[in-house]
């Protein structure tokens, strides 16, 4: 059989063995690359004509640079504001941090499920008895991945560059590409991270956990270095922080790629490396496979579900923690900054009218919902995994149905969701409290539990695709959460059809604690979310099992 076989694809005798892995590597990031690139270009083209759409006066532009220029609140959220009287500059005020997590969160979603996916699904082990080893086939491995990441940039800078050649934007090919760039690099980046947290942790979810967990740990850093607390230096303790410092379009700094080259370098060496000194199948770090036998939970799918997803919950609870902690610390400071008619006019839009600390975190907690989507649309993807590797034939060949496994997979998703809502809720209290915010627990706990609607209205809509349509879940899933996101950043700051923002589950949620939470269309996201739960169930108790 040719090793080209293992990976799904057909056999082509003009292909040399020794790149075989980084060819079925680089076509399937590349291909994903495209569908990217486009989402970024798209949202760069959206932006620089939105610009020049709503702000056609010096006045209002003027008034724009004034109300956010040096204001420590939107620096925070969004980044650094400068030249906002140009197109160029509030273009990457719009898009820059944004589009940055998306592509981190791309890089080390693609990477963990190109290396130790392809690894725990078995696929790698007929191509290591070819002519290649484990190292030289994690490196052809990265440089694949290098190749969906450079189509990921081009794609961009093309349609960057495009739109930069209307006399209305005027943003040279130059600038263009270093724009892309730089929007991207935060993708090379966590593509090296993935690569690395594959080789630590034993699963894709295991690796995937920790490579989000050092994206959790970056965001946060950047939060408080831009905050305006004294400690700007901080920046550059932050990958996203280098990727902030290029300064594309306003003030390019390209010496800024030398920390993220020697990042990336570092990390995807480090990543042959320890694919060499581990067997085929192990990780770095201990999986407990050779730990005294613990039954306890084993009674039942339920409780197994639980063991299975207890060190990812874990994981991702402390993120969230540490999320809110920081937004916290640094609310008080920054919702003193909101003033102006164009902030207070974005804030409003995104929901959260007025100013203050409240206001502040209106808008800070639609960052935390984000986190705890991720963590939803992140148990759908385990799910359909259990499915589509053959574990859950294991479980169904017992005396369990398939509605008691689909339903407690969903019924322990949706407590953690729950219980992720409420971390956040609590920490950002005791971060705000700390600096004496004036904020209580009640209310930060509520606002807690009104992020929790749009993750379970995600959770069961990617339970439905998952019933229905398995292979395409995880997609859809994580395709409705950037869908939303998108529209919910454009539409805050830019223009966007009313009825087009309503598709935003994030719309839905009111910004609480800036307003009170609106129960009603929070049952009614929940509604949705069960309904579609319900309806994936039948669908799936009807239908064969899939896997790949």
């Amino acid at each position: 059989m040719q090793p080209e076989l293992a990976l799904g694809t057909p056999a082509r005798t003009n292909w040399s063995a020794g790149t075989v892995v980084a060819r079925v590597t680089a076509r399937k990031a590349a291909r994903s690359g495209v569908l990217w690139g486009y989402i970024f270009g798209i949202f760069v083209a959206s932006s620089a004509l939105s610009y020049v759409s709503i702000y056609k006066t010096r006045t209002q532009r003027q008034h724009l640079e004034a109300a956010f220029g040096s204001n420590n609140a939107t620096s925070a959220l969004f980044g650094p504001a400068t030249r906002l009287q140009t197109v160029a500059g509030f273009t990457v005020f719009k898009v820059s941090m944004t589009l940055t997590i998306l592509g981190a969160i791309w890089g080390l979603l693609t990477s963990t499920r190109l290396l130790r996916g392809e690894e725990e699904s078995e696929r790698w082990e007929l191509l290591l008895t070819g002519q290649t080893t484990r190292r030289g086939a994690t490196a052809q491995a990265i440089s694949g991945l290098a190749a969906g990441a450079a189509t990921l940039w081009a794609v961009t800078a093309l349609i960057t560059g495009v739109t930069g050649h209307s006399s209305k934007v005027e943003i040279t090919p130059g600038p263009a590409s270093f724009f892309a760039l730089a929007l991207v690099s935060s993708a090379i980046m966590f593509l090296a991270v993935g690569a690395l947290t594959s080789q630590l942790g034993a699963t894709r979810r295991q690796a995937a956990t920790y490579a989000a967990t050092v994206l959790g740990v970056s965001y946060g850093i950047r939060v408080v270095a831009d905050s305006g607390i004294g400690l700007h230096w901080l920046r550059w303790a932050s990958p996203l922080g280098w990727a902030e410092e290029l300064q594309p379009l306003t003030a390019p700094h390209p010496l800024a790629l030398l920390p993220i080259g020697a990042f990336t370098v570092v990390a995807s060496g480090v990543a042959v490396h320890l694919a060499g000194i581990r067997d085929l199948g192990s990780s770095t770090l201990p999986d407990r496979a050779s730990a005294p036998p613990r039954l306890r939970l084993l009674s039942g799918p339920v409780g197994l579900t639980i063991r299975l997803i207890r060190p990812t919950v874990i994981s991702w609870g402390v993120a969230i923690a540490a999320s809110g902690l920081l937004l916290g610390l640094v609310a008080k400071a920054a919702g003193a900054t909101i003033s102006g008619s164009s902030v207070t006019q974005l804030f409003t839009r995104l929901g959260a009218p007025g100013t203050g600390t409240h206001t502040y975190l209106g808008v800070a907690f639609l960052m935390l919902a984000l986190v705890v989507s991720f963590g939803a649309a992140g148990q759908v993807t385990a799910a359909r995994a259990e499915e589509a590797e053959g574990r859950l034939e294991h479980i169904l060949v017992r005396p369990y149905t398939r509605a008691s496994w689909f339903g407690g997979r969903l019924l322990a998703a949706a407590s953690v969701v729950v219980a992720g809502g409420l971390v956040a809720g609590f920490f950002t209290w005791l971060g705000a409290a700390s600096e004496h915010a004036g904020v209580s627990l009640p209310t930060m706990l509520n606002a807690g539990s009104n992020i929790a609607a749009p993750a379970i209205c995600i959770l069961g809509l990617g339970a439905l695709v998952m019933g229905a349509w398995p292979r395409a879940a995880s997609i859809a899933t994580y395709g409705v959460l950037t869908w939303s996101l998108l529209l919910e950043i454009t539409g805050g700051v830019g223009a966007v059809n009313h009825w087009v923002l309503d598709t935003s589950v994030f719309h839905q949620m009111a910004a609480a604690p800036a307003v009170p939470p609106n129960w009603k269309t929070a049952g009614t996201m929940v509604a949705v979310g069960v309904l579609s739960a319900v309806t994936g169930g039948l669908a799936f108790w009807r239908r064969d099992l899939k896997g790949e």
